[in-house]
């Protein structure tokens, strides 16, 4: 019971602050390039592969203080690939996300976390729901196996939101997402470790 008193007023001292503050809807579109096993993987003879992707993203961004914002995201994408076997057949591979994330945005110099505009760090975690299917044809439609993992991953990058006109404005980022949970590689399920592009716009 006290641990439930002390977490309801700790949402309420946070919820002041950021409530009083204007938030800063975004929505953007995100390439996503896979590194290291999630590239490509090998064990003996077998290999996997995953291809650079497309998805987007819906953010919510709080601000703090001058300097300072805390960013809920919302994103969905699909990674495909290929499986290569010592017989010389191949799959489909495919990696449906979702991912549930939760931020923190530092401001740099004259950028300013209140109006959204300017360079920022951004650091955080995300869940990821993750649905991996495998098929000779398309997994899409003929998954020949399909398992579900939910992972947690770490997310840290550099971003730049430009100046507006009226309430929108442009950002670019680019983030490194890194999975550092359930990662096993050598059953199917490489860490999803990919650079994440990012354009959008911010209202």
């Amino acid at each position: 019971m006290n641990r439930w008193i002390f977490a309801a007023v700790a949402v309420a001292v946070m919820a002041g602050p950021l409530a009083a503050q204007d938030v800063h809807l975004g929505l953007g579109v995100d390439i996503g390039v896979p590194t290291g096993d999630f590239s490509s993987s090998y064990a003996g003879a077998y290999s996997q592969s995953y291809n650079t992707n497309l998805g987007v993203r819906l953010t919510a961004s709080f601000p703090v203080d001058r300097n300072l914002a805390f960013r809920a995201s919302l994103g969905g994408s699909t990674f495909t690939g290929t499986a290569g076997f010592p017989d010389g057949s191949s799959e489909n591979l495919q990696d449906d996300m979702f991912t549930l994330g939760g931020e923190a945005q530092f401001f740099l110099g004259n950028g300013n976390a209140l109006r959204h505009v300017g360079t920022y760090l951004v650091g955080g975690a995300e869940l990821d729901f993750e649905r991996f299917s495998a098929s000779i044809s398309d997994p899409t439609y003929f998954p020949d196996s399909v398992a579900n993992r939910s992972r947690l991953a770490l997310v840290a990058g550099i971003g730049h939101s430009f100046r507006y006109y009226g309430r929108g404005r442009w950002t670019l980022e680019a983030a490194y997402h890194k999975t550092v949970t359930d990662v096993n590689t050598m059953n199917g399920f490489p860490p999803a470790d990919y650079v994440r592009l990012s354009v959008g716009m911010v209202f």
